[in-house]
């Protein structure tokens, strides 16, 4: 299944059970990034989002990335 970031940032939110405003708040404690629920769901639905960003997004919710080769034929 490939996810943008937006899809995977709601995927997590949900499984979580938490919302876009919990999430900044959890953001702005966690990082020095300043971050608003506006500007946030801003950075996702234009695609501008950095990966930093969605590391950190990740992160803070309990996550890790983990990058598995795929299997050539």
């Amino acid at each position: 299944m490939k996810l943008n970031a937006k899809e995977l940032v709601k995927l997590l939110l949900t499984k979580e059970a938490q919302t876009q405003k919990e999430l900044v708040e959890i953001l702005n404690k966690k990082t020095d990034k300043k971050y608003t629920q506006g500007g946030l769901s801003r950075k996702l639905s234009q695609g501008t989002i950095t990966y930093n960003e969605v590391s950190n997004i990740i992160e803070v919710l309990g996550y890790d990335i983990e990058l598995v080769k795929k299997n050539k034929l």
